[in-house]
């Protein structure tokens, strides 16, 4: 029996000013990662060896390539997309330098679309800096809904806590007009089906959070609850969804309710997300489920401040590797799975 491919991890190297180059060359700096990937890293020479020098890492080296398909296994492979001169300036909002991540970032899913790569990691963005005339989106999840032409939903994950979240990237007064029985209804029915396909887990458990403080207390403190999400909760039941909730979010997080869960829907942003770095900081993985892809970032954002110090953690996009490793594997798995069932004896076409 021979082995297993390595999966080819291709990397999109995020804003050039920022801590993503970084991060790639000290995960990959490690020889341990390369027996577990193939990395392809989709960016320039010179923007190497500006990030290398800063931060005193002359003894890494690329593996240059022109293309994907040329990767070699062993290696850390970087596809050289633009040979220009790039100006950069650490810590610094720059649409010029915000024009290069989005080149980067285009080619990693030219690659996918191709199949030269399994899963692609994206190193983080500055949302100011990819804005262009041709590059109207609020980020990585946007873009990539547009490019493949469907829906995400944004996950975290980390050993110990999966955590979704029903809003996103919106401001809070807008949350209450978004968040509809349709909407958390369909957020559910995606989670399930993501637990399935993604996590091997067909009875996966769901918690929903509360929109309202203590749930609303039986409508004092707001009746979203009552009329909106736990409608939706007995309706995503109703389909095979094993959902429960709504649960209050400050005791659910205080009192590690979440530990019984397989998976936690949260009404918004912070809500979510102030429990889920509370307890994984440093070691959570941002996943696009839904896509057709695979697609994990670090949970953190570019780290301007730092940036070009050689102070930048490497744990969270480490684990987004990983993430995207297993995660590729799993969706293979469920694919052969579920590929040419057993046809019944007798029976033609």
């Amino acid at each position: 029996m021979s082995e297993e491919a390595l999966p080819r991890i291709g990397i999109s190297i995020g804003d050039l000013n920022g801590v993503g180059m970084e991060l790639i060359i000290k995960t990959f700096g490690d020889a341990e990662m390369l027996e577990l990937c193939t990395p392809i890293v989709f960016g320039s020479t010179k923007v190497v060896s500006y990030h290398r020098n800063a931060i005193d890492r002359r003894d890494f080296n690329f593996h240059i390539i022109n293309q994907a398909e040329d990767a070699l296994d062993g290696k850390a492979n970087l596809v050289n997309c633009w040979k220009e001169e790039v100006k950069m300036d650490f810590g610094k909002v720059d649409p010029e330098v915000g024009a290069y991540a989005v080149k980067s970032l285009e080619a990693a899913c030219d690659a996918l679309e191709a199949g030269t790569i399994d899963a692609l990691v994206t190193a983080p963005i500055n949302k100011e800096s990819i804005q262009s005339n041709d590059f109207r989106f609020s980020g990585h999840t946007d873009y990539l809904e547009s490019r493949f032409n469907s829906k995400a939903t944004m996950m975290f994950l980390a050993p110990e806590l999966r955590l979704a979240l029903a809003t996103v990237h919106v401001p809070l007064a807008r949350v209450t007009e978004l968040i509809t029985p349709e909407l958390v209804e369909q957020k559910i029915m995606a989670l399930h089906q993501s637990l399935k396909d993604d996590f091997h887990l067909p009875k996966g458990r769901i918690a929903v959070l509360a929109l309202n403080p203590h749930a609303g207390d039986k409508g004092v403190i707001g009746k979203e609850d009552q009329e909106i999400v736990l409608p939706a909760i007995e309706k995503a039941k109703e389909k095979g969804a094993l959902a429960m909730g709504p649960y209050p979010a400050d005791s659910f997080f205080g009192s590690s309710a979440y530990q019984d869960f397989d998976m936690v829907l949260a009404m918004y942003h912070d809500q979510g997300l102030v429990g889920f770095k509370s307890i994984t900081f440093g070691e959570g993985v941002n996943y696009s489920a839904g896509l057709p892809i695979v697609r994990t970032s670090p949970d953190h954002g570019t780290a301007f401040d730092i940036a070009g110090e050689g102070k930048a953690d490497p744990g969270s996009f480490r684990s987004a590797v990983f993430a995207a490793i297993d995660l590729y594997r799993s969706r293979s798995g469920t694919a052969e799975m579920t590929a040419n069932p057993l046809k019944i004896k007798g029976k033609k076409k």
